[in-house]
């Protein structure tokens, strides 16, 4: 029953970010003033910075992914082994 409910609140994270991720004003924002500069520039510069704070913000959100798999990893053979 615990593993259940463990999936549950997993799979509940998971689809809640996909959700937050997938929305554009949360996104990517970007400083107001390097927003204006980039909607003067056009669709194609505001495309970019956009993009490139995506790029920026993968990395750390990639490392603490990886860094609370293995804590979770390491936690569930301690409690096993108890």
């Amino acid at each position: 029953m615990a593993n259940v409910r463990k999936y549950g609140l997993m799979i509940t994270g998971l689809i809640l970010i996909l959700i937050l991720i997938n929305i554009p004003e949360v996104t990517a924002q970007g400083c107001s003033i390097c927003s204006l500069d980039a909607a003067q520039q056009g669709p194609d510069a505001a495309k970019g910075l956009n993009a490139g704070i995506l790029y920026i913000a993968a990395v750390p959100f990639a490392l603490i992914g990886v860094i609370g798999y293995q804590w979770y990893k390491h936690n569930g053979r301690i409690s096993e082994e108890e």
